[in-house]
């Protein structure tokens, strides 16, 4: 958001958005108060998250196997479990290199940047690396987020209001739709419902995925609602609330609060993500420079493990070993070892910069990341761990989207498929 936001981490007395240079002279605490970061629905289909579990534990893909550096080498993504004598589930089985849906596989691969104090757009070309286009949007533009059928991205405009859908066939935006307060966005795992962070408002929206019209607003016991992810089985939505330093257990279907996991006074949850054998929930915590592990079952807290100061964004690397975290205060990318769990390898950025919130390309092998305070975008080799590109954007680029991606169904945020 801009320094302009209402919005303000209770008890702090600081806006939540620090420049630059501010940024570097704080202590940790204040690293707390730094910005966060980071629809068409399907027509008559829907699916059970029974059947799309079985779906997966039926299909085993092959898949690729990531070392520390990030080097890929061919494996299956079914693998035996000492533990249960059978093979361990993968929810992420489905987004393998080259496994692209056919709703998607004529789309030209594009990155979406959207600039949140430029009020815009940057689209460009992963292939050249080169801005092929740019357009503009309203106010404070936050993330761009793929529908559930994935034939339409979103962009979230926070302080217009509104939801500007964009085709992925041209690139080219459509007219915006009025949503209040849209910072992020989600859809539940059948695609039946639109899930809008309602961060100011402290609220759940419940829309339409298609039309966006609003179904159920429902306050939620927390400060800031922004990030979120899903249980295996798709009934249980846990969801982070940046500015009370809280996480929310949701059964989207009853549209309830189940519970609220207070993390403490000093934190400030931020990505939240499902490991690939469902067991446990990983959530960034900028102001702790970590992440918390939280058990997917009882929702307790079973750690904290540290990543970088400014821990913000998660992405699971295409053949679900490692865990991807961009640290944004320390300018660097964590890799965290989901077998050993603890980072392996930290992957830094010459002269610094402000990783933020992005995504994998198709085959896996480059994340794309938002520089938040350097107006550029940085891409990271997955094979050697080096920054191969910094590429100049708008100001203030935040939950960028590369697109098209593997996977049946978005649930939404810069691109969570499974």
């Amino acid at each position: 958001m801009t320094a302009a936001d209402p919005l303000w981490r209770a008890g702090t007395g600081f806006s939540r958005d620090v420049g630059p240079g501010r940024l570097r002279s704080v202590t940790l605490v204040l690293l707390g108060a730094v910005l966060a970061g980071c629809g068409s629905a399907p027509h008559g289909a829907t699916t059970s998250p029974a059947a799309e579990r079985g779906a997966v534990a039926a299909s085993p893909t092959p898949s690729a196997s990531t070392t520390a550096s990030g080097t890929t080498t061919a494996r299956s993504s079914t693998q035996a479990d000492p533990k249960r004598g059978g093979a361990e589930r993968d929810i992420y089985a489905a987004d393998r290199p080259g496994m692209l849906s056919p709703a998607v596989r004529g789309f030209p691969s594009r990155v979406y940047v959207p600039n949140s104090e430029s009020n815009s757009v940057h689209v460009i070309d992963p292939a050249t690396y080169k801005v092929v286009d740019r357009f503009r949007t309203d106010r404070l533009p936050q993330h761009v987020v793929p529908s559930w059928d994935m034939k339409k991205l979103w962009v979230n405009n926070n302080i217009g209001n509104t939801l500007t859908p964009i085709d992925p066939k041209t690139g080219k935006p459509g007219r915006s739709i009025p949503v209040e307060d849209p910072y992020n966005l989600y859809f539940t795992p059948d695609g039946t419902t639109a899930l809008v962070m309602a961060e100011r408002n402290n609220e759940l929206d419940f829309r339409d995925p298609r039309s966006m019209r609003l179904l159920h607003s429902m306050p939620v016991p927390c400060r800031g609602i922004n990030h979120a992810d899903f249980t295996a089985d798709g009934s249980v939505f846990l969801a982070s609330c940046e500015f009370s330093g809280d996480l929310v257990v949701i059964d989207w279907q009853r549209r309830k609060v189940l519970k609220t996991i207070a993390l403490g006074s000093m934190t400030m949850p931020q990505d939240v993500k499902l490991s690939p054998d469902g067991t446990t929930f990983y959530v960034a915590d900028m102001s702790r420079g970590g992440v918390w592990l939280v058990d997917a079952a009882t929702f307790k807290v079973i750690r904290f493990m540290p990543t970088g100061a400014g821990a913000h964004g998660l992405y699971v690397s295409r053949d679900s070993r490692v865990l991807y975290v961009s640290n944004r205060a320390a300018g660097s990318v964590s890799v965290v070892s989901f077998k050993e769990g603890k980072p392996i390898a930290t992957w830094y950025i010459p002269g610094g910069g402000s990783p933020d919130m992005g995504g994998l390309t198709a085959d896996g092998r480059e994340l794309w990341l938002s520089g938040r305070y350097n107006s550029e975008v940085y891409v990271f080799s997955t094979v050697s761990g080096e920054l191969t590109h910094r590429i100049k954007v708008g100001s203030g680029p935040h939950g960028l989207c590369v697109y098209p991606q593997p996977g049946r169904y978005s649930l939404g945020h810069t691109g969570i498929f499974r």
